[in-house]
């Protein structure tokens, strides 16, 4: 399926603004529900730091900014990096509201910030056509044990 964006694997900038790397996502629908009429804007305003080291993407707690890992940018599948990017968009409309992002007193699969950017993000991989048992396999990571991810799963309705 045809995501309907661009992304630039191999930008030599350390940082810059998402729009330069990422195009196309102020017309997918969950970014637009997310940002409204401001979607551009905020887009065209958000900064992305890249770093060499290993690891995925995040949203830098006092910034704002979303840090992706160079490697994983030039070499992850583009379904799954589409994803990560609209989970760490919801991330980034939290900080913009205020709110702790890595609220430590809540496992991980609990914190409700990671709730929210995740039941956005199954809404996405659905609408992209993703089945159940796609979408269990995107969300397993390496930092979140067999307990608490089927516990995320049923959270999010996930039946793989």
């Amino acid at each position: 399926m045809d995501l309907g964006v661009r992304i630039r694997r191999g930008p030599k900038e350390d940082m810059c603004r998402f729009t330069d790397i990422f195009h196309g996502f102020d017309r997918v629908a969950p970014i637009r529900d997310l940002f409204g009429s401001q979607s551009r804007r905020i887009l065209a305003t958000t900064r992305v730091r890249l770093i060499d080291s290993d690891g995925y993407l995040r949203v830098d707690n006092d910034t704002g900014d979303i840090i992706i890992s160079r490697p994983y940018l030039a070499t992850a599948d583009r379904r799954q990096f589409y994803l990560d990017l609209v989970h760490e968009l919801v991330h980034v409309r939290q900080h913009q509201e205020g709110r702790e992002l890595y609220d430590r007193s809540y496992a991980y699969v609990d914190r409700p910030t990671e709730v929210e950017a995740y039941q956005v993000t199954v809404r996405e991989a659905r609408r992209i056509g993703m089945k159940d048992g796609q979408i269990a396999e995107y969300l397993k990571v390496e930092w979140v044990g067999e307990e608490d991810f089927r516990r995320m799963l049923r959270t999010l309705d996930v039946n793989p």
